[in-house]
């Protein structure tokens, strides 16, 4: 079977994108697109956690959310084979007059003060997309886009590129405080203050805020879009970077900080059985136009 096409939201025809919409609404009617919710909850932790790291703050943060986004494909897929996940790239379309956020798609910006969502078919008032798993007690989709209280802008290109330029796939000690490696780089944490401590893939979760910051951002479906672009740097990135494979190789000794509580390149991430290393060539599922 032929690799199928994931697009640039922003190249999607009308007909394409009114699929999208249906297949993530029917997932929703069925129950499932709670699930993906549930387990991206259940696997969000952070460095200070003494269990294993999978989802963030980990060298597994790329090849986890690939398979995570693959498994959610395959059940969009199971609704209308003719649907793949676009990408939303956030430093090209990075206002809220871009065509991502129209009536049709993703619906817009959340109003002032309870930051509900009301435009669009994930609004709460069109009846298709109650919240009902995550860590707030309202019922209805929220964004507050830019945070006017303490501003914060998209990821700019040359932001991403600082990201992109490095060489290693990732470094001791393997998670939020790692200095050097692309997969800490793009998920975007640093040891500056105030909002310099969000870069690339995080500020975006920052940007868009409401439902989007915390375990639980999946409850928005914009979820899916950013991290198909994330997942389609790290494709650019690989095959540029074509002997920078997956680190750690080995699992961290015992004794040492990470003992136990992060991925190795062969081993499985849960709840998925597959590895690192399993997910590293996407090329014969999919590939990005």
């Amino acid at each position: 079977m032929a690799a199928y096409v994931r697009k640039n939201q922003r190249d999607l025809t009308g007909a394409e994108r009114k699929r999208f919409v249906g297949a993530v609404l029917a997932l929703k009617r069925s129950g499932r697109y709670d699930d993906f919710v549930r387990t991206h909850i259940r696997y969000y932790s952070a460095d200070g956690d003494d269990d294993l790291r999978v989802a963030h703050m980990a060298p597994s943060f790329l090849p986890w959310h690939r398979q995570y986004l693959l498994e959610f494909e395959r059940a969009l897929r199971s609704v209308d084979p003719r649907v793949t996940v676009p990408y939303w790239d956030w430093t090209r379309d990075n206002t809220p007059a871009a065509s991502l956020w129209g009536e049709d798609f993703m619906g817009g910006n959340g109003r002032r003060g309870d930051q509900q969502v009301m435009t669009g078919p994930f609004a709460y008032a069109k009846g298709n997309w109650p919240i009902t798993v995550g860590v707030t007690t309202s019922p209805f989709l929220t964004r507050n886009f830019g945070n006017p209280a303490n501003p914060i802008g998209l990821p700019t290109k040359q932001e991403l590129a600082r990201a992109t330029a490095e060489t290693v796939y990732d470094s001791a000690p393997w998670d939020s405080t790692s200095r050097t490696g692309f997969r800490n780089a793009l998920e975007g944490w640093t040891r500056e203050s105030g909002n310099g401590r969000w870069r690339n893939h995080n500020r975006v979760h920052r940007w868009v805020g409401g439902l989007m910051l915390g375990g639980a951002s999946v409850n928005d479906p914009v979820f899916w879009l950013h991290h198909s672009f994330i997942d389609l740097i790290w494709s650019r990135w690989q095959r540029e970077h074509p002997r920078a494979g997956y680190l750690p190789a080995t699992p961290p000794p015992p004794g040492s900080a990470q003992y136990r509580r992060v991925v190795a390149r062969d081993e499985p991430m849960p709840p998925f059985t597959v590895t690192p290393a399993d997910v590293a060539d996407h090329r014969g599922i999919y590939r990005y136009a």
